[in-house]
């Protein structure tokens, strides 16, 4: 099977792992964490980066951070994976679900402006859901699929409003908006390590920030709030979200290849445009000229995506439908979606991700394409 992203595992993480293993500093504590912390926030241009397990367990903490509690809201996309709207439910608040930009398949900023306009009140410097009069403190902005939408317009908004941003920067290390980099706009960002990340730990997260307070106290948090280096004093509900050294020391050699890694990636992406010009209705997604992504997950548009995704994967070649949005799942039904046109269901209908990780060949890039074009 040519894999959809698969870990590209080249560089020294066999060295480093077996490191680990014969000094036995395979646990939460170790070098090669500190390392791949420092790494991280120098990479993203930020003062403090936080290991955590995952980047589910990275946007819980920032929630958890904020303070947020049950029956509060967060405004968050209708087009994303599940974890960002999982992390909101774990603090027992709800999301307030905004459709998609038609193109470059991000949060719609203007649908988001008329929601805050409309439907919200201040009150103290905070904002409040006008229905309900329930808080709503926090905008989580998801870089889907490592493209950004207009950060200048969603932070003028948030602050207008009085409303904190939390990036799910999740897909998008090694993205730039205007030069600055995915993550660093919001008081806090995220990243994932996931096996089909651009880089991958096997599973973990990094919770990124200038706030040296909110660092020190992500870090407490996940290391189950011990405040005593010897005694088990723990002086608050904490989580047991560290990541490990033996998964960080896979990162820290994932970070010494990342630079080629987006390479490839761009490489694969502009293959995939000239390859696939001019064939049938294929569309990709629109990227702003303030927005240099790292195509971490090419994904073209088509009316006929079953039958491609059909032939596709038959052929071995691991392509995947769009996340079904946030509001066709049961579990977020019932949550306020502010829609046009329920733009987000057609791009679940017609859009997938077709073979792209960062070892696959030029003739594995050819056969996929010629694959594509026998559906058209």
């Amino acid at each position: 099977m040519l894999l959809l992203s698969g870990p590209n595992m080249g560089g020294n993480e066999l060295k480093y792992v077996s490191e680990c293993i014969e000094t036995g500093w395979v646990s939460s504590v170790g070098s090669y964490v500190d390392q791949f912390e420092k790494m991280s926030a120098a990479f993203a241009g930020t003062q403090y980066a936080v290991a955590t397990s995952s980047g589910t367990t990275a946007l819980h903490i920032c929630l958890v951070l904020m303070g947020i509690e049950a029956g509060e809201y967060v405004i968050a996309p209708n087009i994303t994976f599940i974890a960002t709207l999982n992390a909101i439910k774990y603090t027992g608040a709800n999301p307030i679900l905004i459709d998609t930009h038609p193109g470059s398949w991000q949060m719609d900023l203007d649908l988001l402006e008329n929601f805050l306009t409309e439907e919200t009140e201040q009150r103290e410097g905070v904002c409040y859901y006008k229905k309900d009069g329930r808080r709503i403190r926090v905008i989580m902005p998801v870089h889907v699929l490592g493209n950004i939408g207009d950060m200048d317009r969603l932070l003028a908004l948030a602050q207008q409003h009085n409303i904190t941003v939390i990036e799910d920067s999740t897909e998008a290390l090694g993205s730039y908006y205007k030069g600055k980099h995915a993550g660093s706009f919001g008081l806090m960002g995220t990243f994932s390590y996931n096996g089909n990340k651009i880089i991958t730990t096997g599973g973990g997260g990094m919770i990124v920030t200038d706030n040296e307070a909110l660092a020190k106290k992500a870090k407490h948090l996940t290391t189950q709030a011990k405040s005593d280096s010897f005694e088990y004093v723990h002086d608050e509900i904490g989580y047991n979200y560290r990541l490990v050294n033996v998964a960080a020391a896979m990162g820290v050699a994932q970070m010494e290849q990342l630079s080629g890694f987006i390479r490839r990636k761009h490489e694969i992406i502009r293959f995939y445009k000239d390859a696939l010009s001019g064939i049938g209705d294929i569309g990709f997604q629109e990227v702003s000229a303030d927005v240099t992504p790292n195509w971490w997950l090419p994904t073209i548009s088509t009316e006929r995506q079953k039958a491609v995704l059909k032939l596709l994967n038959e052929n071995k070649m691991q392509s995947r439908p769009f996340w079904v949005p946030m509001n066709q799942l049961r579990m977020f039904s019932n949550d306020r979606y502010v829609s046009l046109n329920d733009r987000s269901n057609h791009v679940y209908q017609h859009c997938l991700s077709i073979p792209c990780s960062t070892n696959i060949t030029d003739a594995e890039l050819e056969a996929v394409a010629n694959k594509i074009k026998e559906a058209f």
